[in-house]
C-alpha cells in the first residue's frame, strides 16, 4: 500500500486521479481533424500560463533537457558566446549542454544557495561593447538548492547595458506553481516540462518563444532535426505534428490546464506559497537551516534543508523510503550527503504536506537527529490554521 503515499520530491510530482484518467485514452489518428480540435486549445492555454500574448508555444516529446537543447540549437551557431551563472546542479547542466554544442560559455561561479547575480550580469554585458555575447541563460528556480532567481532584475540589467542578447530562462520547476511573466519580464525563450507544476508524467518539453527568438532562427547554424522549431511551428500551424505526438500527454495537458484555470493561477501561486511557508516554519522549528541564503531567494516549490554536522542526508532519505514508504529529494552535486529536499509543488494540500513533515520527523527521530518529535508539524499546523487551511485545494 506504500505506493498510495504522496511523493515529496521536486518532480515528477504526484499525478491526481483526474489526470490519470485523462491520459488513459485509446489511440487516435494524429492526422485526423479531432486531434487538431484537441491540440490547438492546449497551445493557447499554455500561453496564459506563461503570461504571454506575443509568444509562440512549442512542445516536444522530451524532458526539459530537450527543451534546453532546442533553445540553443535553434537560435545560436557554433562558437557563439553565452553568459550563465552556475549556482546549482541544473544551471551547471545547462552549461555542460552548451559546451558540448561548441558554444563559448562564460560562467559566473556563485555560491550554492545564492541566485543569479543581476549586478554581475550587468557589469559583464556593459563591458561587451561588441555584443559578442549572444544569449544570457538563467535558471529561474534552481531545484538543487531551493533558490528562486529574480528574472526581472536580470532583464533590467540587460536593458541597463543596452545589450541585445537573448534572455533564455529555465522555468521547469517553477511554471504553473510560481508567478512567471514571459512578456512582463522580457523573456525570449522559456523552457518548462510536463512533470512538475502541470502534474503529469515526464515526457513533454514546453517552450514559449518571443518574436526576437523566432527571428534568431534565420542565422542559427547549430544542427537540429528532431528539435527544429520551424518544423514544429509549420506543422502546428495546420493543427498537426511533424512526427508522432505524445497523444496521452497532450490529453493530460488539456485537462491539467482546466484544473489550473478552475483553481485560478493566482490561487495556485498562493497555495504554493502557503505550503512552502509551512515547510519553512517546520524547518525553523527543527533548528535546521535552508540552503537558500535569504528569504527573497526562497523557492515555493522545493526546500533544500541542511542536515546537522555528523549526519548523512542520504541515510535519512533512504530510511524514510525504506521504513515509511515516502520519497524525499536527495542532495545533488556538492550537497550530496549534506542536504535533503522537500518538494511541495503540484497536486498537494496542507494536509498532505503535514503528512510529509510528520514522516521526515519520524525518520529524523529514528536516526537520533537533535530535534523534538512533533515540533515541525506543530509549527506548520499553526501557520496553516492561521492562513486559510480550509481554502486549500489541489487537483482531485
Amino acid at each position: 500500500m506504500s505506493n498510495q503515499n504522496p511523493v515529496f520530491i521536486p518532480g515528477p510530482t504526484n499525478i491526481p486521479d483526474r489526470l490519470l484518467r485523462a491520459m488513459q485514452v485509446q489511440t487516435i489518428d494524429h492526422r485526423a481533424p479531432d486531434f487538431v480540435q484537441a491540440f490547438a486549445p492546449v497551445l493557447e492555454g499554455l500561453k496564459q500560463v506563461f503570461r504571454s500574448t506575443t509568444g509562440q508555444i512549442v512542445t516536444f516529446p522530451s524532458s526539459g533537457t530537450g527543451g534546453w537543447e532546442a533553445a540553443i540549437s535553434n537560435t545560436l551557431s557554433p562558437g557563439d558566446k553565452v553568459l550563465v551563472a552556475r549556482h546549482g546542479v541544473f544551471s551547471h547542466r545547462w552549461i555542460d549542454l552548451c559546451q558540448r554544442h561548441g558554444l563559448d560559455v562564460q560562467v559566473i561561479d556563485c555560491p550554492w544557495g545564492s541566485g543569479a547575480p543581476a549586478e554581475r550580469f550587468q557589469s559583464i554585458l556593459a563591458d561587451d561593447r561588441n555584443h559578442d555575447i549572444r544569449a544570457v541563460l538563467v535558471t529561474h528556480n534552481e531545484t538543487a538548492t531551493g533558490v528562486r532567481s529574480d528574472i526581472l532584475s536580470v532583464r533590467s540589467a540587460m536593458d541597463a547595458s543596452a545589450h541585445p542578447a537573448l534572455l533564455m530562462v529555465d522555468c521547469v520547476s517553477s511554471l504553473a506553481s510560481m508567478p512567471f511573466e514571459f512578456d512582463g519580464w522580457g523573456v525570449d525563450i522559456a523552457v518548462s516540462g510536463s512533470q512538475k507544476g502541470f502534474m503529469l508524467a515526464a515526457g513533454m518539453a514546453i517552450l514559449c518563444l518571443s518574436p526576437k527568438a523566432l527571428a534568431a532562427m534565420d542565422g542559427a547554424r547549430l544542427p537540429r532535426t528532431y528539435f527544429d522549431f520551424r518544423d514544429m511551428l509549420d506543422a502546428n500551424a495546420s493543427g498537426g505534428f511533424p512526427y508522432t505526438p505524445p497523444l496521452q500527454l497532450i490529453c493530460g495537458l488539456q485537462e491539467s490546464l482546466s484544473i489550473l484555470f478552475d483553481e485560478g493561477l493566482d490561487n495556485v501561486y498562493a497555495r504554493h506559497f502557503r505550503l512552502a511557508e509551512g515547510v519553512r516554519r517546520a524547518v525553523g522549528a527543527w533548528g535546521l537551516s535552508l540552503v537558500a541564503q535569504s528569504p527573497d531567494l526562497y523557492s515555493d516549490t522545493v526546500s533544500a534543508v541542511y542536515v546537522p554536522d555528523g549526519f548523512d542526508s542520504n541515510v535519512l532519505t533512504n530510511h524514510a523510503y525504506d521504513t515509511y514508504g515516502v520519497s524525499f529529494g536527495i542532495g545533488l552535486g556538492q550537497l550530496n550527503g549534506k542536504a535533503f529536499r522537500i518538494g511541495h509543488l503540484g497536486s498537494l494540500t496542507d494536509v498532505m504536506v503535514l503528512s510529509g513533515l510528520a514522516t521526515i520527523e519520524m525518520a529524523m527521530a529514528d536516526l537520533n537527529y537533535p530535534i523534538q518529535l512533533g515540533s515541525g508539524v506543530a509549527a506548520a499546523q499553526e501557520y496553516f490554521r492561521a492562513n486559510g487551511t480550509n481554502r486549500s485545494r489541489a487537483a482531485a
